[in-house]
């Protein structure tokens, strides 16, 4: 079997490339041929970059940017090139250029459609891409979501559903560097502390992260780990509400840090209100560290099937900073519904998001697609 994964950026930086590069790795761990054709970023050389024996990293030059999306011109010559070696090409959707080059490069093997999420916020983008989506929706031999529930619910899916299941996201847990933990629960000693991550934008809902604050007594301290353009507004939402004692931004942080954060806190939040948030990675690594997550119940996303109410933490309804504040309460001052879900987290991750767990979901698709 020989598999090329297709699709977004290297350097790795968001959820979708590391999703296809884990499954390359994985894989390729277990003697199965996989190899990665993905867009540059930050300004990356073209390169081919041999990453063991039966894995390769092909990265083509990001040329052009426009509709809210980046272009790469070569990634259709290269894949015109290669795609006949392959007896599987899986492709992961939301990339417009990926698609494009799949269209044009003569392809006749098997398709697998990794439908991350929707195209929600570029109308522009989507108005341009749409008869490419409705084409590769068609071709696809297989369309994978990261959950059941998003591609259940995702309006672009409804005629397809007989050819639709799911790969879980899986991820694996690195071990926390003890001296910065220690250092963590120093600085907020006799503090419960709660934790978040994610880029400092809109949908990542913050600001009832923030104000949550307010129905918490100073016991309780809100750690918010990430940068963006919404850093100025959240700090004056602190500053407006005199939170300054209770909730902290941590700005950008590094891969130990985030680690000593999971290891350091009490429990996990995720404040996210759109569909934009269609899994939370960031839900299975705090369960990977056996911390119970309060998140939201975002109508038509998956994030409620990943953080299982009552069984790995707790979930609440979007934009209600009382809700977030009341689920916390009945974590952090309940011992044995504390223990329940934490230990319900961690089982959690091993029964369904380790990255093991998803390579092989992931095989299973390509055997049955190729039977």
């Amino acid at each position: 079997m020989k598999v090329l994964q297709v699709g977004k950026f290297y350097p790795i930086r968001g959820g979708v490339e590391k999703v296809e590069y884990d499954l390359m790795l994985g894989l390729s761990n277990d003697g199965i041929r996989c190899d990665m054709l993905c867009a540059s970023t930050e300004d990356h050389p073209e390169a081919t970059i041999h990453l063991n024996e039966y894995a390769t990293l092909y990265v083509v030059p990001t040329q052009i940017n426009a509709a809210a999306t980046k272009l790469a011109p070569k990634m259709i010559s290269k894949l015109r090139k290669m795609a006949k070696a392959y007896d599987v090409v899986h492709i992961h959707h939301p990339d417009p250029m990926a698609c494009l080059a799949l269209f044009l490069s003569g392809y006749k093997g098997k398709v697998v459609l990794h439908w991350h999420s929707d195209i929600l916020k570029q109308k522009t983008l989507l108005r341009l891409y749409k008869p490419l989506q409705d084409w590769l929706i068609k071709r696809a031999d297989i369309i994978v979501g990261t959950t059941p529930v998003y591609v259940k619910e995702s309006k672009f899916l409804q005629q397809v559903q007989s050819k639709i299941d799911f790969i879980p996201i899986g991820v694996d847990i690195e071990e926390a560097n003890p001296a910065l933990v220690e250092e963590i629960r120093s600085k907020y000693l006799n503090k419960k502390l709660i934790f978040s991550l994610g880029r400092l934008v809109e949908y990542k809902g913050y600001e009832y992260l923030i104000k949550s604050a307010i129905h918490l007594d100073d016991s309780y301290h809100i750690a918010i780990g990430g940068k963006g353009p919404l850093k100025e507004e959240l700090e004056a939402l602190i500053k407006e509400n005199k939170l300054e004692n209770k909730v902290s931004l941590l700005g950008f942080m590094t891969d130990e840090e985030v680690i000593a954060y999971y290891e350091a806190c009490d429990l996990f939040c995720l404040s996210s209100i759109l569909k934009t948030e269609a899994f939370a990675i960031v839900q299975i690594e705090a369960m990977g560290y056996g911390k119970p997550i309060v998140s939201t119940r975002i109508p038509e996303s998956g994030v409620s099937w990943v953080n299982a109410d009552t069984v790995s933490g707790i979930t609440v309804d979007i934009c209600n900073d009382k809700a977030l504040a009341d689920a916390f309460l009945a974590i952090l001052t309940e011992e044995d519904v504390y223990k329940k879900l934490s230990e319900g987290a961690k089982k959690r991750y091993f029964e369904h998001f380790t990255r093991q767990k998803m390579v092989d979901k992931c095989l299973q698709i390509y055997n049955k697609i190729l039977a």
